[in-house]
């Protein structure tokens, strides 16, 4: 297990400094100039020009790579050329909300999509089976922001019952102890700050969620299936245990192994995938912060925001690979 683990933290180091070098060229190779975004285009070429000197934009782009490394390697992402503060301090002050989101979200996906994967399995070719499987193809078709906005429409506008935006009401204050609000409120014993953030966080959560449920549900039900053929099940049946029996008890581990997989995958690609879902709703995270980086042509903000990323996704796969020896003790790993 433990060279296992060191022989996939060694294989981290080719695939980091490649993407360090894929997101610097995609960034530096596009149309547009950051001291003109940060100066306007009226500002004189003397100017512009001497900005471009202390940003380092006017060295060769490998010397700005190896500048950019070198900081990399010390923790330091550099400064937001719009605010002039800590890349890194700028992303941990947002990073908070889209984690909770990403996880409120990723909840939403793993109660509904193992329910209904696994369900549809045991009665497959029912009706619930073609329903479940009609709304998953329907959840990975509709565009994200589209569906947003429909949300918006009934639950904000129409009923009234949700909020449009924001993590939290005007009229509340938590205290910043985790920078997760549902967990923060409950610390402070807040409740009714607890219930306006779970109000705040549903729509936007369930939005994400609907990518998720989708691919879980139906990688639940074709792993499910595949185990319930198998003649350990046959044999329990023939046993006399009960269906929720053979289910839960001895079909549903094994059939976790590729669902963990996909969760595993989805709980990464949310991150990035929040950024269209933290657009439409406002939401204060890593993804709308993102977004103004590119408009504003801010490269340490989207080089460091991508890279972290890029860390987390990476760090969540090996985990989940570490999960697998514990769900199949089949599994081993040659040296």
């Amino acid at each position: 297990m433990a060279y296992y683990i060191v022989k996939r933290f060694l294989y981290l180091i080719p695939a980091l400094i490649s993407l360090t070098i894929l997101v610097f060229l995609i960034l530096h190779l596009t149309p547009g100039d950051p001291a003109m975004a940060m100066l306007g285009e009226r500002a004189s070429k003397e100017t512009i020009e001497k900005v471009r000197k202390d940003l380092g934009l006017d060295k060769p782009l490998y010397l700005q790579y190896i500048i950019f490394l070198k900081k990399l390697l010390k923790g330091d992402l550099g400064n937001s050329i719009k605010s002039d503060r800590p890349v890194l301090i700028e992303f941990m002050e947002r990073f908070p909300a889209t984690v909770e989101l990403a996880v409120v979200s990723m909840i939403f996906a793993i109660i509904i999509g193992i329910a209904a994967g696994v369900i549809s399995a045991t009665y497959r070719y029912s009706l619930f089976d073609y329903f479940t499987m009609s709304i998953s193809v329907a959840g990975l078709s509709i565009p994200v922001f589209w569906f947003g906005l429909i949300l918006i429409y009934f639950f904000a506008v129409k009923l009234q019952i949700l909020p449009v935006s924001g993590r939290l009401s005007y009229e509340y204050y938590i205290n910043n102890v985790t920078g997760l609000y549902l967990i923060d409120s409950l610390i402070a014993k807040d409740y009714e700050a607890f219930f306006d953030a779970l109000k705040h966080i549903v729509m936007p959560s369930f939005v994400l969620a609907s990518i998720p449920v989708s691919i879980i549900a139906r990688i639940t039900r074709s792993s499910m299936i595949n185990v319930l053929m198998e003649e350990y099940i046959k044999t329990a049946y023939a046993k006399g245990c009960s269906t929720v029996r053979v289910v839960v008890i001895h079909a549903l581990k094994n059939a976790m192994i590729p669902v963990i997989t996909v969760i595993g995958l989805m709980l990464g690609s949310l991150f990035a995938g929040a950024i269209l879902t933290e657009t439409t709703f406002s939401w204060p995270g890593i993804g709308k912060w993102i977004v103004n980086a590119v408009y504003q042509r801010d490269f340490p903000v989207i080089q460091g925001a991508t890279i972290i990323i890029a860390i987390v996704f990476i760090s969540l796969n090996l985990v989940v690979d570490i999960i697998y020896t514990f769900l199949n003790p089949r599994i081993t790993f040659r040296k």
